[in-house]
């Protein structure tokens, strides 16, 4: 029997989602190396409305669910090269894919075989040969339950509250994981950080490290110009993964109002700025990205335009000057 043909994306819409999900029941990716396999599922999924997507090898796997975020993969346990169950892990290691559920088909049913599956990340597992009927049940679990997952990690980014699930290694020497992210989460951390989207920063990394150490872990917060984000620990999840929630905070109108009110530059204006927060030269140096002797050449005109000659004398106008304009 041939290998079913790969669902490919409709473009007759400009406004459908390119792999049919405002058309079907979901997007299935099914990976088994046995063309047979592939057809039986692939027929009965898509008479039930999925949109269906192959693979046939864990290589090809792992490249389709990063480019499609199916809503589940129904993942054969046993095929040559990389086996489902390294594909599992590697899909539950990479924020973008670990939230989509995974159910194992396997002819495997001692204990130890079940146990890895689970082990590897799988939600479910369905004994071969497959019965697409108890499938198409399992899988509508799942789904479900996924979806309502994503959608209240995703609520929090359209109230500007991102959110991220860390979880720790064993030891402190052992590498955190971002389990995952919502997207909002996912722009802000390189932004604020300049780590790669998938990495933990470091000075997340410690604060956690604190927090499992029984020490309280008071709000973290890290600048990029007048733009502040704040960390808050929000406990554990169900998994004992860390919850974390982040929130931008902005002091731009600030900014603008002493620049305005002094006639300063805006790079003087922050600088001014973080003076009144009681930062050093070197600390507004690393928040804006300049060297200590930068900010304090910045810092020499601020005092020659507020006609002060102290950061306490500058500090204490520009806040006296926030403080009339916002009653104004």
């Amino acid at each position: 029997m041939p290998n079913p043909p790969e669902t490919l994306p409709d473009h007759s819409s400009a406004a459908a989602d390119p792999l049919g999900r405002a058309r079907s029941a979901g997007v299935v990716l099914i990976v088994d190396d046995v063309p047979d396999n592939l057809a039986v599922l692939h027929d009965a999924l898509d008479a039930a409305g999925y949109t269906v997507l192959v693979a046939t090898d864990g290589a090809r796997a792992l490249q389709r669910a990063a480019q499609a975020d199916p809503d589940i993969v129904l993942l054969d346990a046993v095929m040559p090269g990389i086996d489902g169950f390294e594909v599992a892990r590697r899909l539950k290691a990479g924020p973008e894919t670990a939230h989509i559920p995974i159910v194992f088909m396997t002819g495997l049913t001692e204990t130890e075989h079940v146990l890895a599956a689970f082990e590897a990340g799988g939600v479910d597992y369905v004994t071969k040969p497959i019965r697409a009927p108890e499938v198409l049940a399992r899988m509508a679990v799942h789904m479900q339950t996924a979806r309502q997952a994503r959608q209240a990690r995703n609520a929090l980014d359209a109230y500007g509250h991102a959110t991220i699930a860390v979880r720790l290694g064993a030891t402190p020497a052992e590498a955190p994981r971002l389990v995952w992210q919502t997207p909002l989460a996912r722009q802000w951390l390189p932004l604020y950080f300049d780590v790669a989207p998938d990495q933990l920063p470091a000075p997340l990394h410690l604060w956690l490290q604190e927090a499992a150490a029984g020490r309280e872990a008071r709000p973290l917060s890290t600048a990029r110009g007048a733009r502040q984000l704040v960390a808050t620990l929000q406990g554990r999840t169900v998994d004992e993964d860390w919850l974390l929630v982040l929130r931008e905070v902005s002091d731009a109108a600030t900014v603008e109002a002493t620049m305005q009110a002094f006639g300063l530059t805006l790079r003087e204006s922050e600088v001014l700025y973080w003076v009144a927060k009681g930062k050093t030269n070197r600390d507004i140096g690393d928040i804006l990205g300049s060297s200590p002797a930068t900010v304090k050449k910045h810092l020499e005109r601020v005092y020659e335009k507020l006609g002060v000659e102290t950061r306490t004398a500058a500090a204490a106008m520009a806040l006296q000057r926030v403080r009339e304009l916002s009653r104004s």
